[in-house]
């Protein structure tokens, strides 16, 4: 992987895979302390629930400073403001003073601090690789970030075992100094500003305009945010409902947490043509695996099925977030993305609910079958309607599915005729 060898990819590939990594130790100690300072269920979903709220209404806003200020700074910045954060709750914890309200307004506030981040990281990526090889590079980075968020749970038990709680936040707060030190080692070079640069409120308006002049674009967020509400919950709420075994649960997790990054590795050494395409229909044959998870009976069973739909997992977004870069103008990369980033913390928060819900009344197996069914139908029906789109499209418009240098040459059209 070339890619690798650049001193700039480097330091994002390295500094995002130790944030991720945090990510994953701080999810799984919020949800361990919920628990143990409640001993009630419900403390463990409002905790994470206020880890997914806060992004939902803050992402879309937020990142339009990323695209409006200097997103390197804006992401050190917001490295070191969760630094202060989880500083402050080791501190609460050491005095005693964490209680479920302050442990719910710490991971609230983590998580709006962090809305800028994810959409001004994902829209450097165009400032440090050539167009053409954003597919490698996403593919790459996830590969990071799926193994490492992955990996970071695994280190709560010896941490709580050999330390305590509070040494699981200091490991932490270690990880976002570490993004913040990778990515300041960064050199980039900021993109020139759009003459007279819009207020906060135009601006959003402005890139919401720049969303909807790239229907193939919305077409793909839509599919993924209304999918992954979907189907998110059926890998907690449902697997556990199948397994019924504590021993199994996490197996099964570990083996789809496998597949995904494998899947992304491979995606990192492939070329697709066809994004918008590639990235709907992934969720069709991810429903079409999904579907018999409720009836098997043998934990190989379903871990096959988990390896096939974990390899179309990450087939759903690296060529989304590609797409992103290659289709939206650089002064509303991170806006768009920020959208897509809002309605994945929204799909995260209900899809426990809709998974609940859903095998409440049909009971699992259906649920499953239903859960699949309804993913083929949504797949397909985007991808139809890709097809009109492509069909429909202006003259100057890029083609679909276009590789980087491809789409520079045809994106003639300046951004005030879309």
């Amino acid at each position: 992987m070339s890619l690798l060898r650049d001193r700039n990819f480097q330091f994002l590939f390295v500094g995002q895979a130790v944030s991720r990594f945090g990510d994953g130790l701080y999810t799984a100690a919020t949800a361990w302390l919920a628990w143990s300072l409640t001993k009630d269920p419900t403390a463990v979903a409002v905790v994470s629930v206020s880890a997914f709220a806060p992004a939902f209404l803050a992402t879309f806003v937020s990142a339009s400073y990323a695209d409006r200020y200097d997103r390197r700074k804006l992401m050190i910045a917001t490295d070191l403001a969760r630094v202060a954060v989880v500083a402050v709750a080791a501190l609460l914890l050491s005095l005693g003073l964490l209680d479920l309200p302050l442990l719910v307004v710490t991971t609230a506030l983590l998580a709006l601090i962090g809305a800028p981040f994810a959409p001004a990281r994902n829209a450097i990526v165009t400032q440090i690789v050539p167009a053409d090889r954003l597919q490698q590079a996403n593919g790459l980075l996830q590969v990071a970030f799926r193994a490492a968020f992955f990996v970071g749970p695994l280190l709560l038990a010896p941490l709580l075992a050999y330390g305590s709680m509070r040494a699981a936040l200091v490991v932490n707060g270690l990880t976002f100094l570490g993004s913040a030190g990778a990515v300041a080692a960064i050199r980039v070079t900021r993109p020139v500003p759009a003459a007279g640069q819009a207020g906060l409120w135009a601006d959003l308006a402005a890139g919401l305009k720049a969303v909807r002049a790239a229907p193939d674009v919305l077409v793909v967020i839509v599919t993924f945010v209304l999918a992954l509400a979907l189907t998110n919950g059926f890998l907690t709420v449902g697997l556990v409902a199948v397994v019924g075994q504590g021993g199994r649960y996490g197996l099964l997790l570990g083996v789809a947490g496998v597949a995904e990054v494998a899947g992304a590795l491979l995606l990192a050494g492939l070329r697709m043509r066809r994004l918008a395409l590639a990235a709907v229909l992934a969720w069709a044959l991810l429903g079409i695996f999904r579907a018999p998870l409720g009836i098997v009976t043998s934990t190989a069973g379903a871990a096959v099925l988990l390896i096939a739909t974990g390899l179309a997992s990450a087939l759903t977004d690296i060529p989304l977030i590609a797409l992103v870069q290659q289709r939206v103008p650089s002064h509303h990369l991170a806006k768009a993305l920020g959208l897509w980033e809002a309605g994945v913390a929204g799909a995260l928060a209900v899809s426990p609910f809709v998974a609940s819900t859903t095998i409440a009344l049909t009971g699992v197996e259906d649920a499953f079958l239903l859960s699949g069914a309804a993913l083929v139908v949504l797949a397909m029906t985007a991808a139809l309607t890709l097809a009109r789109t492509a069909r429909a499209r202006r003259p100057g418009q890029v083609r679909i599915g276009l590789s980087g240098s491809e789409a520079e040459q045809q994106a003639v059209a300046p951004e005030s005729a879309r």
